[in-house]
């Protein structure tokens, strides 16, 4: 069972960790953030920092990874995010 565990760890992780990337890869390509929300990215990525800090206080490196993968890829739109919102100013 420990092996099922173990694949759906990964499994679970590698799909949260790709979610993101062809909004970012989107984003980066047109800078059009028409329609994502600001406080949407701020609270995710919080959210992201999070489950980092719980899988180093859990010394999970499935947990680390993949979070901190989403947490790039999430990070890139907010920044874009930002970007327009200040250039629009």
């Amino acid at each position: 069972m420990q092996i099922i565990g173990e694949f759906l760890g990964y499994l679970a992780g590698i799909c949260t960790a790709v979610v993101f990337l062809p909004q970012s890869l989107q984003t980066i390509k047109t800078k059009d953030v028409t329609g994502l929300s600001l406080i949407t990215y701020i609270i995710y990525c919080v959210g992201m920092v999070s489950w980092i800090s719980y899988g180093v206080y859990l010394h999970s490196i499935q947990m680390i990874l993949f979070n901190a993968i989403s947490l790039v890829f999430a990070l890139i739109i907010l920044y874009i995010i930002i970007q327009s919102k200040v250039t629009k100013r």
